[in-house]
């Protein structure tokens, strides 16, 4: 007889026993209709210490397309276990294993299924970095819905996702995975996701769980490489890197994930101050956190544990409930609960905060997924349209002398580069089960915008290397063109996560390749797909128009050439700093001031950056009027912009926040509010900061507690400047 037979058998049994009807025998745990929280006590009170550790820890099903990530397929996991990253495109082997959990365990308690759905997990849309540059978390927010609704249909409840890292220093790989340079983009960026991925309620069956990283300062990588120490003061840690996570634990992000890094001497994975004392008593967080991959047995590495055992410790008490892969956990926290170096209760707080979880995503009650074609689960109608909407107004004009763009219908053009006709560089980093033959490339982009006929292509070179034996086709097809679009950028793996670079130029090969087409004569389009902000200096001089595209994800080409011809309007703006070479960095906008304001620059480079943060270029002729005060009480301020031109656009307004004096020193200026709205031909339309005194015009100490000082402050919006002045109280 099967188990699960078995297990009908003894029920009906019980019933007949006890004479009362089933509900009388399911135990409270079981019923759907009772709160929450006591289904997790009742749950946690029949549990042993073993199944307890064993929802501790997670493990890979399937075999992991991870590099960074070193491990075999495991074929012997426990039917306990509390998570597993899965790494199948279907909910097939997801629910053979849910099936051992929920029929051949003891207490039938769910796994609780991850993965890295970072920009999409089958319809991939824009890194997170072109993302940002759109300025517009309503599309953010769908395009997050969209991949969740893929990732649950396909078994998985948790994503690994959104990366919150505040990052100025380009030479960082994962730089492509947050969004970007700013403090407040990335907090509003951040709830608008955790909002797309999880909806109003876990319950929904088309909703997964956010998992906040990487938990904490992690983008404040030394030199742009991956895993190395950070030295982040408390005032920053408060100012900078704090910020975002607070926004997405106020928006009821599920999860969190503690970073690599060490941050001040102290590793995130081990840092109390952070994991407890600010995360679940200050923010009062009632989720858990994860270890990132193999974080708590890096303690050994970083010199704050002598072995295993004592990183479990260390990890544990300091606050990360969920050990992955590593098995730090599994091996330790038994005898660490008995020896009495981690008391019961801190296990039940961690225990009962993965059940909570998996309570609130229904696992209990619908532990199964539905088991569809790919045809109904993947790639919708409705997300290949938002894809191609996103990756639009992700797109930023850098620059467009003499109005080169938009092209004419007509035009005769000439698509040359090596990532003219690649599609799964187009993809980026982490794109989930995103597959090349999905991707439209530039080129085909080109040939359906302007017709194939008008339409040439060379591929010139490779992204690197020396040979330059295409340079021939290239430039005779640009000769036979009215125009040149060349197509250079970055393979995808050459972002993301363990891919840091010493310089932010592009091989010198494709830079030799657009020198070689300048000396045609004919004009050059520039179009860049990257993951992180480029050394553009040379190559600006032998272009008339630069589009930054990023790694547009599955719409790939097809936006791209509606910009190029008009059919869009562009509307990004950069949300990180375009250095003009290497060295300048760090040259992230919001600074603080110098000592010595005309000294201490280089003497071979101007100060400014080649494209500064919210640079972008639009076919359109936006003029601001003054900024007006409107309101004291509550304080409102407004300004209205005038499209000046025939041609309907998008216009992003940035507000900033400059205070000159006060008792800790502050950036130049802080983005504090930001809008976007479509503005018509010749019309305009008045945007509205509403200013919150302490939040907006105030500052942070060491302590995290906010204090607004009298004096004089600025708003800036566009060209225009308005004064405050706060009175003594």
């Amino acid at each position: 007889m099967s188990i699960s037979r078995k297990r009908i058998v003894i029920g009906l049994l019980l019933m007949a026993i006890g004479g009362g009807g089933l509900r009388a025998e399911v135990p409270p745990y079981r019923r759907a209709t009772l709160p929450v929280e006591e289904r997790v006590e009742d749950l946690l009170s029949r549990m042993t210490l073993r199944e307890k550790i064993l929802q501790l820890n997670q493990y890979t099903l399937g075999r992991n397309d991870n590099p960074n990530d070193r491990n075999a397929v495991n074929t012997r996991l426990p039917a306990e276990i509390g998570s597993l990253i899965y790494m199948g495109s279907g909910p097939e082997m997801r629910n053979r294993m849910q099936r051992r959990a929920m029929e051949e365990t003891r207490l039938g308690i769910p796994i609780l299924f991850a993965y890295n759905t970072v920009h999409g997990f089958r319809t991939i849309f824009p890194i997170p970095l072109a993302q940002a540059c759109s300025w517009n978390p309503r599309l953010v927010e769908a395009a997050c819905a969209e991949a969740a609704r893929e990732t649950r249909l396909t078994g998985i409840e948790w994503t690994f996702a959104p990366m919150v890292d505040v990052a100025r220093d380009g030479r960082w790989g994962r730089i492509a995975e947050g969004f970007g340079e700013d403090v407040h983009a990335n907090a509003v960026f951040c709830a608008a996701a955790v909002r797309g991925f999880q909806g109003t309620t876990l319950s929904d069956t088309l909703r997964i769980a956010a998992c906040l990283k990487h938990y904490v300062g992690y983008g404040a990588s030394l030199g742009g490489r991956d895993y190395v120490p950070t030295e982040i003061s408390r005032q920053t840690l408060w100012d900078t890197y704090l910020p975002p996570f607070e926004a997405g634990v106020r928006a009821g992000a599920a999860t969190l994930m503690s970073s690599f890094n060490d941050i001040s001497g102290v590793p995130a994975t081990a840092n109390g101050y952070t994991l407890t004392e600010i995360l679940k008593k200050r923010w009062k967080h009632d989720g858990f956190v994860v270890s990132d991959w193999d974080a708590i047995l890096q303690l050994v590495n970083q010199g704050r544990a002598s072995g295993r055992r004592e990183a479990a410790q260390l990890a544990f008490l300091a606050g990360v409930e969920m050990d992955m892969t590593d098995n730090c956990y599994r091996d330790h926290l038994e005898s660490l609960v008995e020896s009495g170096k981690v008391g019961i209760e801190r296990l039940d707080d961690a225990v009962r905060r993965v059940l909570r979880l998996k309570f609130r995503l229904g696992l209990f009650d619908r532990p199964y997924t539905p088991e569809r074609p790919e045809t109904e689960r993947f790639q919708r109608p409705e997300a290949m349209a938002l894809a191609d909407s996103l990756a639009a107004e992700s797109c930023v004009l850098l620059k467009n002398d003499d109005h080169t763009l938009p092209l004419a219908p007509e035009t005769r053009i000439a698509v040359i580069g090596p990532l003219a006709d690649a599609r799964d560089h187009l993809l980026g980093s982490w794109c989930g089960r995103g597959e090349a033959r999905d991707v439209t490339s530039l080129y085909e982009g080109m040939c359906a915008e302007f017709g194939a006929e008008n339409v040439r292509y060379a591929r010139g070179c490779d992204f690197n290397g020396e040979d330059r034996s295409g340079f021939p086709e290239a430039v005779a097809a640009a000769r036979a063109s009215q125009v040149v679009v060349l197509c250079l950028g970055e393979k995808r793996q050459w972002t993301g996560e363990n891919a840091s670079r010493s310089t932010l130029a592009l091989p010198p090969i494709q830079e030799e390749l657009a020198r070689v087409l300048s000396e045609t004569g004919k004009p050059i389009v520039l179009l860049l797909g990257n993951g992180r902000p480029l050394e553009l200096s040379r190559l600006e001089l032998l272009c008339k128009a630069i589009l930054e595209i990023w790694q547009p994800g599955t719409a790939g080409g097809k936006p791209v050439a509606g910009l190029l011809s008009g059919r869009w309007n562009p509307s990004g703006k950069l949300a990180v700093t375009f250095p003009r070479t290497t060295g300048q960095i760090p040259i992230y906008y919001n600074q603080r001031r110098n000592a010595r304001m005309d000294q201490g620059s280089y003497l071979d480079l101007p100060d400014t950056p080649l494209y500064p943060f919210g640079h972008g270029l639009s076919y359109s002729d936006f003029r601001y009027g003054e900024i007006r005060m409107v309101s004291s009480d509550p304080m409102v301020l407004e300004v209205t912009v005038t499209n000046a031109s025939s041609r309907d656009g998008a216009e992003s307004v940035m507000w900033y926040v400059s205070d000159p004096v006060c008792r800790i020193t502050r950036p130049v200026r802080e983005l504090r509010h930001f809008e976007k709205r479509m503005i018509r031909a010749g019309g305009s339309e008045t945007f509205r900061f509403e200013v919150d005194p302490l939040c907006d015009l105030g500052f942070v100490d060491e302590k995290g507690d906010r204090f607004l000082e009298p004096g004089e402050y600025w708003i800036q919006a566009g060209p225009r400047k308005f004064r405050l002045f706060i009175p003594e109280e």
